[in-house]
């Protein structure tokens, strides 16, 4: 059965702060992963641009003596050139914790919010999102 206008939209703006939490959590989770997976990337390319002539030319110690603008420019492109690997492992640890994690299935249907006596969980079970535990390992995401 239906719910009545006002206890809809309060189940709405629950089940959506909720979705929007899980968004972010997965979110800052991807951030993070990619923070620290990409990181060689960053610093390498960091110091090509900052000992590069042409760019930022930095008056530091280590251009002076080590860095001039052949191996700036070896650096930048080195750079480049490792962040393809290091993108697709940073995705694949992602969508490995996200899924040991069980984070997509805490996303819930806003149909919960319209109709009365829906579960909050299309799994039996439980778990921190009402459908973590019990849940089958069989069962894939693309099914």
């Amino acid at each position: 059965e239906q719910r009545n206008p006002w206890c809809c939209l309060a189940w709405t703006l629950v089940i959506g702060t909720m979705n929007s939490l899980v968004f972010l959590i997965n979110l800052l989770l991807m951030f993070v992963i990619f923070t620290i997976v990409l990181l060689p990337t960053i610093v390498v390319v960091y110091f090509g641009f900052q000992c590069h002539s042409q760019v930022l030319h930095s008056s530091a110690r280590y251009c002076k003596s080590i860095l001039d603008d052949n191996s700036s420019s070896a650096l930048i492109i080195l750079g480049f050139v490792i962040m393809s690997p290091l993108i697709v492992v940073a995705m694949a640890t992602y969508c490995s914790l996200a899924r040991r994690l069980r984070l997509f299935m805490c996303f819930q249907p806003y149909s919960l919010a319209v109709y009365k006596g829906g579960r909050w969980c299309p799994y039996e079970g439980g778990g921190p999102c009402g459908c973590a535990r019990g849940w089958n390992t069989q069962v894939k995401a693309w099914v």
